[in-house]
């Protein structure tokens, strides 16, 4: 759990990533890769309830990680009634998700205006263009 850094705006996608890591690792991301199952009644199996134990213990502890892991401020304003894991989720990523445009808009002036100085380790100025490149290629900005 230490690994998880606190979400702020530019770490969404590291934050994401390693948020669903952790969860999966301990072996409570049922709740984040499957629908919500129907309310039990009185006809329902032994199955059915059984699934739906673990699919509540599911969302319940994915609940707290996921709520650790935002700072207090952000859980006011995203997290008002959600319920489930899933839908915390995806309004988090809704609401911290970039626009593609503004970050290709960022990162092509960078590569446009590197320049090798002579004075540093060739290997990391290639090394810092292609983390550019590869970046801009994810944002479907395809380059040659």
């Amino acid at each position: 759990m230490n690994s998880i850094h606190v979400l702020n705006g530019d770490s969404f996608k590291g934050w994401k990533e390693n948020m669903e890591i952790f969860i999966g690792y301990i072996d409570l991301d049922l709740a984040l890769r499957m629908k919500q199952p129907l309310s039990l009644t009185k006809s329902s199996t032994s199955e059915q309830r059984k699934y739906y134990k673990k699919w509540d213990h599911s969302n319940c502890m994915s609940l707290m990680i996921i709520k650790c892991g935002i700072p207090e401020v952000i859980r006011g304003t995203i997290l008002e009634e959600i319920t489930s894991a899933k839908n915390i989720h995806a309004k988090i990523e809704k609401h911290f998700k970039k626009s593609d445009k503004a970050e290709t808009s960022t990162l092509l002036p960078n590569l446009i205006s590197m320049k090798y100085q002579g004075k540093a380790n060739i290997r990391e100025y290639i090394m810092g263009m292609s983390n550019i490149v590869s970046k801009l290629k994810t944002l479907m900005f395809e380059l040659s």
